[in-house]
């Protein structure tokens, strides 16, 4: 089953979305995080949208805008391809390789649940930035809450699917990075999700004898082919993520979980260090990108404009008195 976050006539709601496109709105909601809270787990969510099936239908999903399938509480943003940390590794510090700590465990950072935007939205230039890149991912988001779950307990945890873009500014991260903390603003502005919410239940049919989701990716920028991957080609499952990111702590109805960039040119940075040379060059305003995720949909987002950026003062280097 798939939901979807919309906005109609200055009106938002939440509806689940047939095979042609119809959107069936779910009575008394508002919000997807909301919904996936009020049940327990992936088959409460089910019921919800079976039921909504039989209200009358609403508008085609043409005729809406996409907003996030739901607002996520938190966004982890894992490190999972290697074929990724290769090619980036190259572009940032010339060295071949994968750092051996990489595959210790999945690693991840905590990025903006504030950035999140839908399917179709305009991605404004990062201020102060000159060097943009798209990431195509796939996030699994969470129904249940769990805490120090293992990987076969995390599966009944995860509900649902989307696809996920971590834009990223590729000269402020790297420049913030060599503080040895971050990144920061580099990934602040914009992050994609959607264009649905595909329930766990819809690609068990993708699932291969290891455990990975087969699913195919593609990315283009103005219509050309830049990158094509499987999603398979994972170094962790996401059960595996879930069950390290529940270590310690918990994770919660509607955090979301990305799987990072997939290889194969799932990003330009990826791409610069294989050839050497900023090929293609980094995005600018006018620059489509367009993600496709077999199983999952298509996300499709236009580069603009973006705030000059206001200044603030850099550290003032300073004597250290002591009392």
């Amino acid at each position: 089953m798939r939901f979807a976050t919309y906005e109609h006539r200055h009106q938002r709601r939440v509806a689940v979305v047939e095979e042609d496109g119809t959107l069936h709105p779910v009575p008394g909601t508002r919000s997807l995080t909301e919904l996936i809270r009020s049940g327990d787990g992936l088959d409460a969510l089910l019921r919800a949208g079976a039921a909504t099936l039989d209200v009358p239908p609403g508008p085609h999903v043409s005729e809406v805008r996409l907003l996030p399938p739901l607002q996520p509480p938190t966004v982890r943003d894992f490190v999972t391809f290697e074929e990724h940390v290769e090619g980036v590794r190259r572009s940032v510090d010339g060295v071949a390789g994968v750092p051996e700590a990489w595959y210790d465990a999945p690693t991840f950072y905590f990025t903006n649940p504030y950035a999140v935007i839908g399917a179709h939205d305009d991605v404004p230039v990062p201020p102060g930035s000159e060097v943009l890149d798209f990431e195509l991912e796939v996030a699994a988001v969470i129904g249940r809450e769990g805490r120090d779950l293992s990987p076969e307990q995390a599966r009944d945890h995860i509900i649902g699917y989307t696809v996920f873009n971590d834009w990223s500014a590729r000269d402020l991260q790297y420049r913030e990075m060599q503080v040895g903390l971050g990144p920061c603003k580099g990934k602040d502005t914009a992050t994609t999700l959607g264009p649905y919410l595909v329930t766990a239940d819809e690609l068990e049919k993708y699932r291969d004898a290891d455990g990975f989701l087969r699913l195919a990716l593609t990315a283009e920028v103005n219509g050309e082919v830049v990158g094509k991957d499987l999603l398979s080609n994972m170094s962790w499952t996401f059960e595996g993520m879930v069950a390290y990111a529940s270590r310690g702590t918990v994770v919660r109805p509607g955090d979301v979980l990305g799987s990072g960039t997939c290889g194969n040119g799932g990003c330009l940075a990826e791409l610069w260090g294989v050839r050497g040379r900023q090929d293609p060059p980094p995005l600018k305003p006018g620059d489509t990108v367009t993600l496709t995720v077999e199983g999952l949909g298509c996300v499709s987002n236009t580069v603009v404009t973006g705030p000059e950026p206001l200044p603030v003062p850099v550290a003032r280097r300073r004597p250290r008195e002591r009392p």
